[in-house]
């Protein structure tokens, strides 16, 4: 299994060791495989009697082995193994399925350490990270960013590993409470916390101005753990498999999937995914008033959005408006067109965005490709929430109600069976919830006191140099494990 980078038109391969501790390819491009594994109907049956019988750790080791080759399978199982356990999980089934109402199902994903689904990836991530900057002697400092719940997974998945420090960029002021508490409330040696005065999309761009600073990401050996990091997105091609596994029967029974996504990273595994062969219908794109992607699944347009004209919403995790993995759709959308991805997201992008709508590819975004899209707004949101509590007695949080809603918009239309993907516990929205059904939830006994933790968090403006100087010193005065 080898990779290639969206931007790269003589396809040069890599190998999935080095995409691990890379994030970003010195293009500037995304990892994709070359190709796309395949399923067939006796994996798929072998699959079904393995999660039955393993459990979902077992099933992500097979899933995983699919797309490395560079680390021993047994390697892979332990690594599964201990990500996926139930001193970690409040679930043993990992990954919970239940249906809401009629052919409508959710898929809960915020069963783990922060109550966010990114922590199906990044538990993973933190014993990949670990084992491979062991085999090579190596330490890696982690550079990412966050609109509310990467920052705190990828902290409680790295805290105390050995060889790794964490340096997480948030949007001053732009986190719940919750959010807020779980990453600043930790004090460990080797996470460093950093809050710009700017919104998502301005932590994002500095992020990719350092990694794109060929010299500086050498010397001070940066890596990624956001969704443009190609581990944590096969990661979360496991929940498709487990959930489409749960769900169906037989192995040629089709499921759809509503995902809430701001940076098109947990629907682009459901992408994958269905290129893979698994029987996927419909992929629902659920956005907030941040409209960028259901605007292109509409018209083919996809206009970027500056930070001013960035809204501040109830789904605060979705207050993205330039999408990092886009672009892997994108590649694939443009038959495989490195040329064409390069100018689209170098200098189209720059520009202010690009349009498909005159592209005979763009038919092929909804017809091949099984996309739909749907946009809600907070009142949107507090209906959905309210609705799911009073009738139903299910209480979510409103980036799921977001992909609840799209799900419901769009059920006369899809003839197949619709998961919802849970994105995270009510507790993280009390204002909301509040807002919605008159009180705040409860809050789970793992996360009792939170709240009241003191905060560790440096305070930076909106400034690529500010943060590297801040990366510089605290290196020079940290040393990790």
């Amino acid at each position: 299994m080898h990779y290639i980078s969206t931007r790269d038109a003589s396809r040069t391969p890599v190998g999935f060791a080095d995409i691990l501790l890379g994030g970003l390819a010195p293009d500037g491009g995304l990892y994709l495989p070359a190709e796309y594994p395949q399923l067939d109907d006796a994996t798929l049956t072998q699959w079904r009697t393995l999660l039955a019988e393993k459990g979902y750790a077992a099933l992500a080791a097979e899933v995983l082995k699919l797309f490395i080759d560079d680390i021993p399978a047994e390697d892979i199982e332990a690594m599964t193994a201990r990500a996926y356990t139930s001193s970690k999980f409040a679930s043993e089934e990992i990954v919970p399925v239940t249906r809401l109402e009629g052919q409508l199902y959710l898929g809960h994903l915020s069963e783990g350490p922060t109550a966010a689904f990114k922590d199906m990836a990044m538990q993973l991530l933190g014993e990949l990270f670990e084992y491979e900057l062991g085999r090579r002697g190596e330490t890696m400092n982690i550079l990412g960013a966050t609109s509310g719940d990467t920052g705190s997974s990828a902290e409680y998945a790295m805290r105390g590993r050995t060889g790794i420090r964490v340096f997480m960029l948030t949007p001053a002021g732009r986190m719940t409470p919750f959010q807020q508490a779980q990453m600043f409330g930790l004090d460990d040696p080797n996470i460093f916390n950093i809050a710009v005065d700017g919104v998502f999309d301005d932590c994002q761009d500095i992020v990719k101005a350092v990694s794109g600073d060929a010299e500086f990401k050498r010397e001070y050996r940066i890596g990624a753990v956001n969704s443009i990091n190609w581990a944590r997105l096969v990661a979360q091609v496991v929940y498709y498999v487990s959930t489409w596994l749960k769900i169906t029967e037989t192995n040629d029974q089709q499921i759809s999937f509503s995902v809430p996504t701001g940076n098109f990273g947990n629907i682009c595994a459901g992408h994958v995914a269905r290129q893979m062969g698994l029987p996927i219908d419909r992929l629902i794109v659920a956005t907030n008033e941040n409209d960028v992607l259901d605007d292109f699944f509409r018209t083919g347009a996809y206009r970027v959005r500056s930070a001013a004209d960035t809204h501040k919403t109830s789904s605060p995790s979705m207050d993205i408006s330039r999408a990092s993995n886009f672009e892997r759709f994108i590649f694939d959308l443009l038959g495989r067109d490195a040329g064409r991805t390069a100018e689209l997201f170098g200098t189209r992008v720059r520009q202010g965005g690009f349009s498909l709508a005159d592209d005979p590819a763009f038919a092929a975004a909804v017809g091949r490709f099984g996309f739909l899209s749907s946009r809600s707004t907070h009142s949107d949101r507090l209906e959905t929430i309210r609705d799911c509590h009073e009738r139903l007695g299910v209480l979510i949080d409103p980036h799921t109600a977001d992909g609840i809603k799209a799900a419901r918009s769009w059920a006369v239309d899809v003839d197949t069976p619709i998961v919802c993907l849970e994105t995270a516990l009510p507790v993280k929205f009390a204002e909301t919830i509040d807002a919605a059904i008159g009180r705040e939830p409860a809050v789970p006994e793992r996360f009792a006191g939170i709240l009241e933790a003191d905060r560790h968090v440096a305070e930076l403006p909106n400034d690529v140099e500010k943060v590297k100087q801040f990366i510089m010193e605290s290196i020079n005065n940290t040393e990790v494990r």
